[in-house]
Formats: C-alpha cells, sequence, structure tokens
C-alpha cells in the first residue's frame, strides 16, 4: 500500500473497506467547548470528521483552529479550504502551517459567494479556485514547489480531496467536472447530499465507465431530514439538490413528532442503497447541528464499529 499522507482516511480507502467521514462545522463564535460537544458525538463512528471553511460565507471561527482541537480529542479531521477568502500567498502559507500541525487530509474547494452570506459586501478573492488549488498543493507535496517555482523546505503531506455535485446542470458536464479535480490532484472526492438516487446512479455509471473510480475514492453525501419543512426547503431553495417528492410524501405520512424518526430511517435506507453502487468507497454523513444522530444512523446502516487500520 503506498500512502501520499499516511491518514487514517487514506488507509481505509486504500484497504478497500468502506470509508465514513461525517462533518462538523464550527460556531460563529469563539466557543471551542461547543463545537467539541458536537465532535464528541463522531470520535467512534466517523474514520475522519470535515471541518467546513466559514461554509455558505458565514463568518465561524477558522478551520485550522477547529482541526487543531480535533486532533486533541484524538478525531482525525479533514481540513476544508476554500479560495474565496484568501489569496495563493494565503492559501499555501496555510496548507503549508496545517501540514506542519500534522493535519493530513485537505478538501479543497472554491466555496459559496459572498452575497449568500453575513457580509455580502465583502470581496471575493478567487485568486485560485478548486481545481487550482488542487494543482498547487500536489505540486507543493510532490513535486517541492510552490506556485511561483520557490522550492519547499518540508513538503506537506495531505491526502487531497475535492467536492462534486452530481445534481446541478448541465449534469452531463458534472463528471467532467470531477474529472478535471482528479486530473489536478483530487485523491478522494465527496458529493452534494444524495436524494435522487436514480441520477446519482447515472452519474456513478458515467463515472465508472470513464475509469474515474479507479482514480478517485467517491464517498456518498447524506444528509437526514429532520422534518417535512426541513425536506421542503432543500428542495425550494437549495441550489443543486434534487429531493423527489417521494420522500415529502412519505414524511408528510407520519405524525410531526414522528418525523425525524422517519428521516433517520431514510438516511438509513439511502445509505445502504448508496453502498450497493458500484464506485461508491464510503459515505460522507452531513448530518447539519444534528451530530448527535450520526452513531444511531451509522450503526443502523451497519457501519459501526469502524475499523482498524495501522
Amino acid at each position: 500500500m503506498t500512502l501520499t499522507a499516511g491518514s487514517k482516511l487514506e488507509k481505509i480507502l486504500k484497504s478497500g473497506q468502506k470509508a465514513v467521514t461525517c462533518e462538523c462545522g464550527p460556531p460563529r463564535g469563539a466557543d471551542a467547548e461547543h463545537f467539541r460537544h458536537k465532535a464528541s458525538y463522531l470520535k467512534e463512528c466517523a474514520d475522519a470528521v470535515n471541518v467546513t471553511d466559514n461554509q455558505t460565507a458565514v463568518v465561524r471561527f477558522c478551520s485550522l483552529a477547529a482541526c487543531r482541537i480535533l486532533m486533541d480529542m484524538g478525531i482525525e479531521p479533514v481540513m476544508q479550504m476554500v479560495t474565496r477568502d484568501m489569496n495563493r500567498i494565503a492559501l499555501q502559507s496555510n496548507v503549508l502551517g496545517a501540514a506542519a500541525l500534522g493535519i493530513k487530509n485537505l478538501l479543497c474547494l472554491t466555496g459559496d459567494h459572498n452575497s449568500f452570506g453575513d457580509h455580502p459586501q465583502a470581496k471575493n478573492v478567487h485568486d485560485l479556485d478548486s481545481v487550482q488549488l488542487l494543482a498547487a498543493v500536489k505540486g507543493m507535496r510532490d513535486d517541492g514547489k510552490m506556485i511561483s517555482g520557490t522550492e519547499v523546505v518540508g513538503r506537506p503531506q495531505m491526502f487531497l480531496g475535492a467536492a462534486v455535485n452530481p445534481f446541478a446542470d448541465p449534469f452531463e458536464f458534472r463528471v467532467v467536472r470531477m474529472a478535471k479535480k482528479i486530473k489536478a490532484g483530487a485523491q478522494f472526492v465527496q458529493t452534494q447530499c444524495i436524494y435522487d438516487m436514480e441520477r446519482f446512479a447515472k452519474f456513478m455509471q458515467m463515472a465508472n465507465d470513464m475509469g474515474l473510480t479507479e482514480q478517485c475514492y467517491v464517498l456518498a453525501g447524506v444528509t437526514p431530514f429532520k422534518s417535512v419543512g426541513m425536506a421542503n426547503y432543500m428542495k425550494k431553495f437549495v441550489p443543486g439538490m434534487l429531493v423527489p417528492d417521494s420522500y415529502i410524501q412519505r414524511l408528510k405520512g407520519v405524525p410531526k413528532e414522528k418525523q425525524a424518526e422517519e428521516g433517520i430511517k431514510i438516511a438509513v435506507e439511502q445509505i445502504q442503497q448508496l453502498l450497493e453502487i458500484k464506485g461508491v468507497a464510503g459515505i460522507h454523513l452531513m448530518a447539519i447541528e444534528w451530530e448527535e444522530k450520526a452513531p444511531e444512523i451509522l450503526k443502523a446502516a451497519g457501519l459501526l464499529p469502524r475499523p482498524k487500520v495501522d
């Protein structure tokens, strides 16, 4: 087994076992204890935990600090980094700093536009996009060179990831976009929340036909519904999200106080369906302020306990 970073996530994926990552967003303040409390639910059920980077362009405490907190808790982080807020100097600096702290998984993102967040008057930077950031970090790691050509003294050993959305239009372009990220350096990808299983299966068929799943690990994104209101909101207002009416009708068919329980049942069924699709290497569970339910969902889906790797 040849490893680029030697993270637990990389070892599990390369061993052929289904991986589990979860997401934990930092708070909109400096309350580290709140973050620790949420993360504590994920310690035994995830191989690695994604730390978002000012997700939806809303100011939160920084990903680098949150990753350090996870490591102190014995949890392996996946550091997310968006190019929206930093130029190439700051991005490369943060990659080196993260590597120096022992962070081994990096997810490269462009990030949502500032107009979606709580500081719409802020300037987007976008000196690089996610593909360029992947290529930059790969160059630092494999060639020992920064974008400028300056030699890197102490290469950052990072297992590189990217995000993909199989549901945005044009549909046929999504797999091409994924191929571009893999060519730039992505070794694993995590997908947008998947509710439309038929469309995702078609996406994976194209990815398999292009040989992409032999070059990169695909972790399928899952977000449980807490209520029919949440399902309706995601269907109507979240760009690039396809929520079949069948799920909404199913949630409407149970009493309001039972909808969260039904949402968990749906998530478990989705995980089991996703793991049957050729090329799916694992699950990325984004519980969104419902981290305490992650152990219940993953246990019911047969993904606990997590395997041990040396």
